[in-house]
């Protein structure tokens, strides 16, 4: 299924290059120029086919995947630990 997915995204891809649709200008559906109608055929179209890269595609274990770039936890500063309150430099009169 992997193959047939690229296949539809090759495809599409060059669906999406319309230069030989450059001249026309047909209406369809009574107010929508051809052009647009083709570019809106191929966007949903496209949406489809990631719908299905999603579905079929998409690793099975992405949670278990652990970053690569893990933050640093932050060390206590020395005034957050000596009373276990922290000191928000006001000398505790805070309220």
């Amino acid at each position: 299924m992997k193959h047939l997915i690229w296949l539809f995204a090759l495809l599409l891809l060059i669906l999406h290059q319309d230069y030989w649709q450059w001249g026309r200008s047909d209406i369809v559906f009574g107010f929508v120029p051809y052009t647009m109608a083709y570019q809106m055929f191929v966007s949903v179209t496209t949406a489809v086919v990631w719908i299905l890269a999603i579905i079929y595609c998409w690793p099975d274990n992405v949670d278990g995947i652990k970053p690569l770039n893990k933050p640093k936890p932050k060390k206590p500063r020395a005034t957050d630990t000596e009373n276990g309150f922290a000191d928000f430099g006001d000398g505790g009169r805070a309220l």
